[in-house]
Parts: C-alpha cells; sequence; structure tokens
C-alpha cells in the first residue's frame, strides 16, 4: 500500500473471477492506497464492522493489513477517536526514534 502500490485482493471471490466484487474491492483497494496509515485502519475497520460477523477477517483478505490493525481501527472508532490526535498521524512520541549523531 502507500508507495508500494495498489494491493490486490486475495478474496476467494476476486480469485475466482467475479468480476463485480473484484471491481469494487480494486476501488477500496485504490482509496487505501492513497490514505495515511491511521485512515487506512478506520476505513477497514469501518467496512468490517459493515459487513458484521467475518468482517474482520474478509477486510483482511480484501486490503492485506494485519488483522491486529484492523481490531486495533475497530477499538478506536467505538471510542469515538478520542484518544487519536487531529493534527498529527501519530501520537506524540510515536514512530522510530532519532538516531543520535557521534
Amino acid at each position: 500500500m502507500g508507495s508500494r502500490g495498489i494491493y490486490q485482493c486475495q478474496c476467494k471471490e476476486c480469485q475466482t473471477g467475479n468480476e463485480v466484487i473484484y471491481h469494487q474491492h480494486e476501488q477500496l483497494n485504490l482509496l487505501m492506497s492513497r490514505l495515511d496509515e491511521q485512515q487506512r485502519r478506520w476505513m477497514a475497520a469501518l467496512e468490517a464492522k459493515r459487513i458484521g460477523h467475518g468482517g474482520t477477517q474478509k477486510l483482511r483478505e480484501i486490503t492485506g493489513l494485519d488483522i491486529n490493525t484492523i481490531r486495533r481501527g475497530r477499538r478506536e472508532l467505538d471510542t469515538g477517536l478520542v484518544h487519536r490526535p487531529v493534527e498529527r498521524i501519530r501520537v506524540a512520541g510515536g514512530g522510530r526514534k532519532q538516531v543520535e549523531k557521534n
């Protein structure tokens, strides 16, 4: 995703040639490729919730996101994103630490 390109869906319907489903999943993955990491997580979580039972596993197959990433997105959406910064992608202190120069 992101700079790696558009993920190719691995679901059974796409693999067996269902063109309607393939096009829908292709469009979802196109959109996901343009989002940042937290937006991808939330989008996948929202779609998983829309599907209902089995939705998290299905979105893992469609998007290639880790199942725990989608679960995290669901938890964040369920809490109204209250602990997510509006102006940043990561919370303060997140990401890699800077390497000190000798």
